[in-house]
């Protein structure tokens, strides 16, 4: 039985692009934002779990998570508010995920990092069967888009738990291991435009990392300073962290700089490539 065969057996169907694609041009402006959103995810969710009842927090994180993901999903193109709502809340909520197997169930971070390494790597694998490519490119059909969240939800998790592990469970804090991610983060860099590094595996390579980038740095910047940190408070990051991603999304949404090629060139359109 071909693949495409055995696909139809377990009641999928090989996708064909019927849509624009879902997932902004990679430039600046995408890591920029990316990082932002992970280090405002991990100051807002210390800022709700602590301020009320950790379920009820973890229950509210659920609802927005689900709420951006359907406004996302219920558009058939990149929208950057959208999108970037959806990363937002993944970044709350998957912090959340991570900090519920440590705090609620004294999971050892080690243990929870390993964990979501395999669930990402299984993301991928299935991904990857069903599809045949990791690429965000190909982001344009909404079982795709499926494993994309999918994939970005585990890298949240994966990022969020890594991250605590150097900085607690290694005893770096948190402003060293930023420095760590942040010299981590130029192996894909460096392998991709130097060494020619696959640019799939480089934007994920980078992807997972940008999360403790990011999170170390809104820590530090947040914590009592007995913890290492500069004591702004979860609130004060929080807000200035939402605050310059909603800048940088108005900017993008008026100047159409992360616009995916095909919405930019009408050649490029869906419809367009399957009427040549």
């Amino acid at each position: 039985m071909s693949k495409a065969g055995e696909i139809s057996v377990l009641g999928f169907r090989p996708s064909t692009a019927h849509s624009y694609s879902k997932v902004p041009e990679i430039t600046a402006f995408f890591w920029v934002v990316k990082a932002l959103t992970t280090g405002m995810g991990e100051s807002t969710s210390d800022f709700l779990v602590h301020g009320m009842v950790p379920e009820l927090a973890v229950v509210l994180g659920g609802i927005a998570f689900a709420v951006a993901l359907f406004l996302q999903f219920s558009s058939n193109r990149y929208v950057p508010w959208r999108y970037w709502l959806a990363v937002s809340m993944v970044g709350v909520f998957g912090t959340m995920c991570a900090d519920v197997l440590h705090v609620g169930l004294g999971v050892p971070y080690i243990a929870s990092t390993i964990f979501y390494a395999i669930v990402l790597a299984l993301v991928f694998r299935t991904w990857y069967w069903v599809e045949g490519t990791l690429s965000i490119h190909s982001v344009t059909t909404e079982r795709r888009e499926l494993f994309y969240w999918a994939a970005v939800l585990a890298t949240f998790a994966l990022g969020t738990a890594a991250g605590d592990l150097t900085a607690v469970t290694f005893g770096l804090g948190f402003f060293a291991s930023g420095l760590l991610f942040a010299a981590i983060i130029a192996v894909p860099a460096i392998g991709y435009f130097r060494f020619g590094m696959s640019s799939i595996l480089a934007f994920w390579f980078a992807y997972v990392v940008t999360r403790p980038l990011g999170a170390s740095f809104a820590d530090w910047l947040a914590v009592s300073s007995a913890r290492g940190g500069l004591a702004l408070g979860t609130g004060l990051v929080s807000f200035v962290l939402a605050a310059a991603i909603a800048g940088l999304v108005w900017f993008l949404s008026s100047t159409g700089a992360d616009t995916p090629a095909d919405q930019r060139n009408p050649l490029r359109s869906p419809a367009a490539a399957e009427a040549s």
